[in-house]
């Protein structure tokens, strides 16, 4: 499968169901109780040397393997790549990361955002197949390292611009300093926001495309079912320019009752298979405490709902239904990935299907789990189960951290159960005594990590974009409210979020919002 395809069979893996495969049985190993919030904390919470080395190691690989020219960043490495927009976004948001840890230097961070936010404000746009990099304010998936023209036929991405656009409002956000570097990092931003066409995607309105290609139009499929798209409506929501309406939001929302059960035996929650579903939206909107009319029904927040969908999966990995090799309490995590190869296999008796790059998940719309383990599945959780998620990091390490980590952090994938010889692999190396482990690094994994041990550690991301005027707006027009049940003083912290920085900063930036 080429990598274009591949990430769009995982984009609308939600949309199909696979009758082929297994449903997930019950294991007797009971979910845990709700923990308390992780409040955003103003000191550092301590994490294990382990966890900060892998931080710092996924921080550099967007500061080392970023095109300095132009801030694009490569989908992955080493194998020569395009650049991922969504891997952008990310890199643009780890860059104040680095700068809050001492691993580089804000003049640093100005001179590579800048960098990024020029090429992507002054980048050609408009309905041509070739020499543009987006349309409509809308950029294409994948980018030419160098040219930052569209890379080959891939789409134009409403998903992928969208973290593309959390990264430049973070950068918005974070920079805010009386200096005219950074007020041009401000007015960029701005300028990339205000440019994005929401509507223009609404090709069957309300809700939005997936994509759209110049030579075909919009790609069949719009967002809905519960996924990481939260964030495309929220964005398109709070727009100063072309923003959707309500009824937008209200017709991906009802969608969500064909994803919502109870999965391996515990709580009921809105379900997706693959975790970065749970993540995505996570690593810049701070949902502790606040709801919208869904889960307010529901009685939990979005925060809750990825604890339930993280647990549910290490449950799965416990009980362990199809027999893998190194699944247990301490080694989890499904999520799109690169994998081995394209092969049905006799494993242990029965034959199997191995994929390639594939949305591996588990959940009540299917199952799809050739044995790949995923360490960012299980690291970028970190946020909503840490001591889960940092006993996977450790024990992922332990046991096979001289094969998967290595120059920057954990390599994309492993599979503990392929050990196969005489199979033409797609991408990485049998590794004796581990199995297959892949030779990338991949952008969209990668980022997840570093932001959401941040987002644990001290929610210094969290923190800066909830200020930002437009993420409040789409959030209100979304109609969130305060859920006081969610944990202690987790109301008033969302209040506070909600209203003293958006009068804030509305006379700080000249923008005004509702």
């Amino acid at each position: 499968m080429n990598p274009t395809l591949g990430r769009i069979v995982a984009a609308t893996c939600v949309t199909v169901a696979l009758a082929s495969c297994q449903r997930p049985v019950a294991t007797t190993e009971p979910m845990h109780a709700p923990a308390p919030p992780a409040q955003a904390a103003r000191v550092d919470r301590p994490v294990p040397p382990l966890v900060q080395d892998l931080e710092r190691r996924t921080f550099d690989y967007f500061w080392e393997r970023a095109n300095p020219k132009n801030g694009l960043v490569p989908d992955r490495w080493p194998t020569p790549s395009f650049s991922s927009i969504a891997a952008v976004g990310f890199g643009l948001t780890a860059y104040g990361v680095g700068v809050e840890r001492g691993w580089i230097t804000r003049d640093q961070a100005i001179e590579r955002t800048l960098a990024t936010l020029r090429f992507f404000a002054n980048a050609k746009q408009g309905p041509d197949a070739a020499g543009t990099a987006g349309y409509n304010g809308f950029f294409y998936h994948f980018l030419d390292m160098e040219t930052g023209t569209r890379y080959a036929t891939n789409e134009l991405s409403t998903v992928d611009t969208t973290l593309l656009m959390g990264g430049v409002l973070f950068a918005q956000t974070y920079y805010d300093r009386d200096d005219a570097r950074e007020a041009e990092i401000r007015t960029l931003a701005d300028k990339l926001y205000r440019d994005v066409n929401w509507p223009w995607a609404q090709k069957r309105a309300p809700r939005i495309s997936m994509g759209w290609k110049p030579e075909d139009g919009f790609i069949a499929y719009d967002w809905d079912g519960y996924n990481e798209a939260i964030l495309v409506y929220l964005l398109a929501l709070g727009s100063p320019t072309h923003p959707v309406g309500r009824d937008a939001y209200d017709a991906w929302t009802s969608t969500y009752d064909r994803s919502w059960g109870s999965f391996n035996g515990g709580p009921e929650h809105l379900t997706f298979p693959p975790l970065f579903g749970h993540q995505y939206s996570h690593v810049w909107v701070d949902f502790r405490g606040i709801t919208d009319d869904y889960m307010k029904k529901r009685g939990i927040d979005y925060f809750e709902n990825s604890r339930r969908a993280t647990l549910s999966q290490r449950a799965y990995a416990i009980a362990n239904p199809q027999g893998w090799n190194g699944y247990d309490k301490d080694v989890w995590g499904l999520t799109a990935s690169d994998g081995p190869t394209d092969a049905t296999l006799d494993f242990k008796g029965k034959p199997r299907r191995f994929q390639t790059y594939t949305a591996r998940g588990v959940g009540t719309q299917y199952t799809v789990d050739d044995g790949t383990l995923v360490p960012t599945a299980a690291a970028s959780s970190i946020a909503f189960t840490p001591e889960e998620s940092i006993a996977a990091i450790q024990a992922m390490h332990d046991r096979y951290g001289k094969a998967i980590y290595r120059q920057y952090g954990f390599l994309d994938a492993f599979n503990p159960s392929f050990t196969y010889t005489d199979v033409k692999l797609h991408h990485g190396k049998l590794v004796p005594g581990t199995g297959w482990v892949d030779g990338d690094y991949l952008g969209i994994d990668q980022g997840p990590i570093v932001l959401m041990i941040e987002n644990y550690r001290t929610g210094k991301v969290w923190n800066r974009i909830m200020q930002e005027p437009q993420i409040q707006t789409g959030l209100t027009r979304a109609g969130f409210t305060i859920q006081p049940s969610t944990g202690p003083g987790t109301w008033l912290s969302a209040i506070l979020r909600i209203t003293a920085p958006r009068f804030r900063l509305a006379l700080t930036k000249g923008v005004m919002s509702e």
